[in-house]
């Protein structure tokens, strides 16, 4: 299969233009129907707020949100792809530059973290590779902003902390952090690997539909425990009180070191805009 760059820049442009305005089926309707579980009134109007700016961004094009995120991509790409006319790094970050100048989405991107020089185009976007069999390309885009981004964890727990431990950690990351990650919430998890891998998992986690869950009994019971332990909390929707802290639980696991048991804990507020784009035969 070939592909040309130009393809992949105006693909990863729209995209990027539009799931800023319009979330993925999965979160409208979760969000939905968080809002017919709560019962706080205050909660409930909250949710009223979230609905009605949804449907406006959606009916004008208008970003979600005034944070239009970060972009990272994952890119999973068929050995036997061809790309003509440049390379794939250049040709999405070339749709990062295009999406977001002719999007007129805001430009969150500064070129040093110490000096701060905004780059003016929202590039460049974190970009991590998959190499695989096939004959086919595949970009999974997000576009994270950072008041939930700021708000996620890491730690490099003892084996001995065993899955107790896991759920402890994470459960004080949600606390920590709903209040002021723009809940509702959802949460990636990362477990085992190494440091960056957990990290990665997590992110990963995030792009996973909300009715998804790990194939492993006890990772898919901690989702369901964790899911229903944060949303007792009574943090609520914005950090205003409620019953509907948490959306959705993804945990994404790999095998990791004797000596290790690497947690990552990735929040996303409710804006979690993420995108597939696909090209096969």
């Amino acid at each position: 299969m070939i592909i040309q760059t130009k393809e992949i820049t105006n693909k990863v442009a729209q995209n990027l233009i539009e799931m800023n305005a319009s979330l993925s089926d999965d979160m409208n309707y979760m969000i939905n129907y968080a809002n017919q579980l709560e019962k706080s009134e205050t909660a409930k109007n909250v949710f009223k707020a979230i609905q009605e700016n949804m449907r406006i961004a959606n009916k004008k094009n208008r970003p979600i949100c005034q944070d239009t995120g970060m972009v990272v991509a994952f890119v999973t790409m068929g050995q036997d792809v061809q790309i003509q006319g440049g390379g794939i790094e250049e040709a999405i970050q070339n749709g990062v530059h295009k999406g977001y100048l002719e999007g007129y989405l805001r430009k969150s991107v500064v070129d040093d973290p110490i000096i701060r020089n905004n780059t003016e185009d929202n590039t460049p976007a974190v970009i991590h590779y998959r190499v695989v069999k096939g004959d086919y390309l595949k970009i999974d885009l997000m576009a994270k902003g950072f008041g939930s981004e700021n708000t996620s964890a890491l730690k490099m727990l003892k084996p001995s902390d065993g899955i107790e431990g896991v759920k402890r950690f994470i459960l004080d990351t949600i606390e920590k952090g709903a209040p002021n990650a723009c809940a509702p919430i959802v949460i990636g998890i990362g477990i085992g690997g190494t440091f960056e891998k957990s990290a990665l998992m997590a992110k990963e986690a995030l792009l996973k539909p909300l009715y998804w869950h790990n194939e492993k009994k006890h990772f898919m019971k901690l989702e369901q425990e964790l899911l229903q332990e944060a949303n007792n909390m009574g943090i609520g929707p914005m950090g205003m009180g409620g019953s509907n802290t948490v959306l959705g639980v993804n945990i994404l696991d790999y095998p990791t070191h004797i000596a290790g048991l690497p947690v990552a804990v990735n929040i996303c507020c409710y804006v979690n805009r993420h995108r597939k784009v696909i090209f096969s035969d």
